[in-house]
């Protein structure tokens, strides 16, 4: 699992300046330092919406991964599986864009999606 995912982010150049300021007088390390705390912040801020979304999606928080064995279990079952996630989800690379497309009935995933680009393709139609 990745440990972080890079953002870009696009910021007026007074805010900049501020932030700037606060690195150079010893607040933050550096800009990144800044905007990962204010990240946080915002987080912890919205904690209850966060948390209320959640259960009311049934979304998993954290990583997510099934591998082959599962996903073939589920088509020999004839069982269908809707994926809620906040986090990774992570789909071996030995699952098959076919087994996949079987498997799968819809992708609801808020973060990062890692599977092989041929299942992401297959899936792509059941995002939301």
């Amino acid at each position: 699992m990745p440990e972080s995912e890079k953002i870009t982010i696009n910021m007026n150049a007074v805010d900049l300046g501020k932030v700037d300021l606060l690195v150079q007088e010893g607040v933050y390390s550096n800009r990144t330092d800044f905007i990962r705390t204010a990240i946080r912040s915002q987080l912890e801020k919205h904690t209850f919406e966060i948390q209320q979304t959640v259960t009311r999606h049934s979304y998993v928080i954290g990583a997510l991964s099934f591998d082959r064995d599962e996903f073939e279990k589920r088509r020999a079952n004839g069982e269908k599986i809707k994926i809620t996630v906040v986090g990774v989800l992570h789909l071996a690379n030995d699952i098959s864009a076919e087994l996949a497309r079987e498997v799968v009935e819809s992708i609801r995933l808020r973060g990062v999606f890692e599977a092989a680009q041929s299942v992401k393709d297959a899936l792509a139609d059941r995002m939301r």
